[in-house]
């Protein structure tokens, strides 16, 4: 059972996956999706949450991947983080890290939409309206083709936790407007799940008290560097 001493921070997107697991009266806290755009604002505003929330909050679970590595460079002042080790939130919403990496072999040229996606409005898809109005409609169009130039296949991710058929409707409509191939993948609540009951096993980064997160530990697992400090 997790303690009550127990906070997540996520970023809308990933929260929207989130809520329907998490116990109830679990404290949480949602940060701006925008955010993402610039990794430094990401990184400051996550520790300053982070330093804001503990005490009274031991450990503080993080709704983020690596995230352009906005969160390499974190403390755990006066705390343990808990971090999915995942490169974004698309391994979170398909279950796992390998899962993620499967589509990427397979469908390198994929951009990704789930329910939080589409409601943040904060994509690309959104941007060709504000695109248009400044430069209208066939600059906006050559913007766009510049922009999607390394994308074939726009997937919506049905992790099931919501009615889907308006964001069906949504995808596949931006998919033919913008000449990309539509495709529906089957999500999972495997990673959320865990993320909130743990076992924080290898798939997690977890730094405790007074450490500091590093980019290698989203690229070593636990026992590799418990391992590599016994050789030492």
């Amino acid at each position: 059972m997790l303690s009550p001493h127990t906070k997540v921070i996520a970023c809308a997107t990933v929260i929207e996956e989130m809520l329907p697991h998490m116990p109830p009266g679990m404290e949480y806290q949602v940060l701006d999706f925008g955010l993402h755009v610039n990794p430094v604002a990401l990184k400051q505003t996550l520790q300053e949450t982070i330093d804001a929330s503990a005490p009274p909050f031991e450990t503080l679970i993080l709704g983020y991947g690596l995230c352009s590595q906005a969160v390499v460079g974190l403390k755990a002042n006066n705390c343990t983080l808990i971090v999915p080790r995942v490169d974004d939130c698309i391994a979170l919403f398909l279950g796992s890290a390998e899962a993620y990496k499967v589509q990427s072999r397979s469908e390198p040229g994929t951009y990704y939409l789930t329910k939080g996606w589409i409601e943040a409005g904060d994509g690309p898809f959104e941007e060709y309206r504000a695109l248009m109005e400044r430069f209208g409609e066939e600059k906006a169009s050559l913007i766009m083709s510049k922009i999607l130039k390394n994308y074939t296949r726009l997937a919506l991710i049905n992790t099931g936790q919501y009615e889907l058929e308006r964001y069906r409707e949504y995808t596949r409509r931006t998919a033919e407007r913008f000449g990309l191939r539509y495709e529906e993948l089957p999500g999972s609540d495997a990673l959320i799940k865990k993320m909130l009951y743990g076992p924080w096993d290898d798939e997690f980064v977890i730094a405790r008290p007074g450490e500091t997160i590093s980019y290698l530990d989203f690229k070593r697992t636990r026992s590799e560097v418990c391992k590599s400090l016994e050789r030492r």
